[in-house]
């Protein structure tokens, strides 16, 4: 075990760091650049001045060497500063990465715990009326996109009914904990909507395949209660395919909360990365889009473990 992952963590790094230089090369070939905004905000400066603050900001440099550069600054904990915060880029990171962590773990556990409920219902009764309900709610959580979702839950929740507030993550002069609270739970609901109808798919597939098994049918000729059949003798195993699934899932989530942290104004990782690109704040950017990365390749490593878990005869060596 202890091989594995070490041999995985080896692998992620390496990982990390060709996605690191992937990323500051498109980030590099980007057009304009810090200085060029300056220089557009001060019609005024001189050529000569403006020469002298690429000099400084080693913008003069080839791409290569830049990276090199920032490289060695990064494994030593510099990781820059924010040029539209004028911060380090850590104290921007850490405030968005807890918002988004909770916004994302939330949704993610109800959605798991919706498709494993509405997935195994459906696979007890294949082709039946329940399967047929559960199978359209699985196709139009599949379908609408998340950000009409959104806009129907502030409607339908915030405008008509005056329920939960439309955006933000408390009101001004509270920050109680049942404020963030209620806050969140719009978009925490409108992420699980999102991501639960491809689950409910796979439980239900994967289901459906293990209760057909050798091992299910025997279980069930040694008189064992249709409980025990279901929850210990085939959902474990029918967990293995799923667990990948939801592992790599995580990962999108992650990546793709900036929807939802757009439409309801959460300060997320998400929506970080997108005004950070369009800011031209390279940093922030290239430090939000390795850290996606990062929890990516812990996701996959995380998956793998669990494969274990699930079934003895896998073998991590």
């Amino acid at each position: 075990m202890a091989r594995f992952i070490l041999r995985r963590v080896l692998q992620s790094l390496l990982v990390l760091l060709v996605m690191s230089f992937v990323i500051y090369g498109l980030i590099g070939l980007m057009p304009g650049d810090p200085i060029d905004i300056m220089v557009a905000s001060n019609p005024g400066a001189t050529p000569e001045v403006v020469a002298k603050l690429r000099a400084m900001y080693g913008l003069d440099q080839p791409l290569l060497l830049r990276y090199w550069h920032w490289l060695l600054a990064a494994l030593s904990g510099d990781l820059g500063f924010s040029r539209v915060h004028s911060v380090p880029v850590l104290e921007v990171l850490g405030p968005a990465l807890l918002q988004t962590c909770k916004l994302l773990i939330t949704s993610f556990v109800l959605s798991v715990l919706l498709s494993f409920a509405l997935g195994i219902i459906a696979a007890l009764r294949p082709g039946g009326i329940i399967d047929g309900l559960i199978g359209l709610i699985a196709f139009a959580g599949i379908s609408v996109p998340v950000f009409w979702l959104a806009l129907m839950m502030i409607l339908i929740f915030a405008v008509q009914l005056h329920w939960f507030p439309a955006s933000g993550i408390s009101n001004v002069g509270d920050g109680s904990l049942r404020d963030h609270l209620i806050h969140l739970v719009m978009p925490v609901t409108t992420l699980a909507l999102a991501t639960t109808g491809g689950f409910i798919r796979y439980v239900r597939a994967s289901m459906i395949e293990t209760l057909r098994a050798d091992h299910v049918r025997t279980a069930r000729a040694k008189g064992a209660g249709e409980a025990r059949v279901v929850l210990v003798h085939a959902f474990r195993n029918a967990l293995i395919p799923v667990v990948t699934v939801m592992a790599l899932s995580f990962g999108t989530l992650f990546n793709g909360a900036l929807l939802t942290e757009t439409m309801f104004a959460q300060p997320g990782m998400g929506k970080m990365i997108y005004d950070s690109i369009q800011q031209n704040d390279f940093n922030l950017a290239l430090t939000g889009l390795m850290f996606a990365t990062a929890v990516t390749l812990l996701s996959n490593l995380i998956a793998d473990l669990a494969y274990g878990w699930l079934d003895p005869r896998i073998s991590l060596t």
